[in-house]
This record gives structure tokens, sequence and C-alpha cells, in this order.
């Protein structure tokens, strides 16, 4: 049983969330996100907490993105592409149950008071930028850390507004190296 409500983008979505947790699940209907869907979410966190599961593409950061500049202090949970893709298609509702169990298991609140625990120099010594491989690396320790895939300037940027501490990310790359 997940505490929070879940949002996500489309009823496959809430179909394949059902299907693996028991949740609360509010639909946005992609993009257009009514002001009834929004006060929807604003009550939800204001009750039980909200973890937004948006599909790993660009619409879905964007759904992100304008939910969290309307209502503070909601959890992320991301999923990576490849968990995500299904037959040309990119989405929650092409994700199998454990996948999506994990993903919210992992959601993380975006912290407004950033630490700068981590540095662009970290992630070139540890192999996460400016080097063969650093996209796949990011990838795994995104979904290692539950904080899904990004290019190098927004991985470092999710890294320190989600305070990952320092042995948090060490054992994440000790996984993969």
């Amino acid at each position: 049983m997940i505490k929070e409500v879940v949002v996500v983008e489309g009823r496959d979505d809430l179909t394949a969330v059902k299907a693996a947790v028991d949740a609360e699940v509010i639909v946005t209907q992609g993009f257009s996100l009514s002001d009834e869907v929004m006060k929807r979410i604003k009550l939800a966190q204001q009750r039980k907490g909200v973890i937004i599961f948006t599909d790993p593409d660009h619409a879905g950061n964007l759904i992100r993105k304008r939910i969290k500049a309307e209502v503070a202090g909601c959890k992320d949970a991301y999923l990576s592409q490849s968990e995500a893709w299904q037959a040309g298609d990119i989405g929650i509702e092409n994700a199998n149950p454990k996948s999506i169990r994990e993903a919210l298991a992992k959601a993380k609140v975006t912290h407004i008071e950033k630490v700068e625990q981590f540095s662009k120099d970290d992630l070139v010594m540890t192999g996460l930028i400016g080097q063969t491989g650093a996209r796949e690396l990011r990838t795994k320790v995104g979904k290692e850390l539950g904080i899904g895939y990004a290019n190098g300037k927004q991985f470092l940027q999710r890294l320190n507004s989600y305070q990952i501490s320092r042995e948090e990310f060490i054992a994440a790359l000790e996984k993969f190296n």
C-alpha cells in the first residue's frame, strides 16, 4: 500500500500502477491539467502527500514541472526509458509491476534548500560525464538512486536537489564498477 496519492498521465498508466500497488491515483489526462485536476492534486498533497510518476519523456517532464510549480513538496518517482519502452511507445503503462513498485519505493522529495554536496568534478572523476559509457552509467546509477536518467547537468542538479548522501552515491556507483 502506498500512503501518498500517485499522479500519472493517462488511464493506461493508472491501470499499470493499480496492477502493481494498492494506491490512490490521480490521472492528469496529459498536459492539459485542468483546474479541477490541479485542485485535486493540491488537496491530495495537503492530506496524504503526492508522488508524481510521469512518463520518462519530454511531455512527462513538462507535466512534472508544471505540477511542481503549483504544488510544493511532491515526491518524484522515475522509470528508466528502457523499463517504459515497448513496441515504439514509451510510458508507465509499458512497465512491469516490479519496476513500478521499485520506482515508487524510491520516490524522493526535492528540497527547496539545496545543499551543494556534489560538483561537476565529482561526476567527471566517477565517469558519469565526459567519458565513453557515461550515459549508460548515469542511467544505471540514476535508477539505483531513484532519481531517473538525466543528462550530466540535470543529474548533478538532481543529486543535490534530492540531497543524495555521498554514501548513497558511492554505494550506487560501486554496484556498476
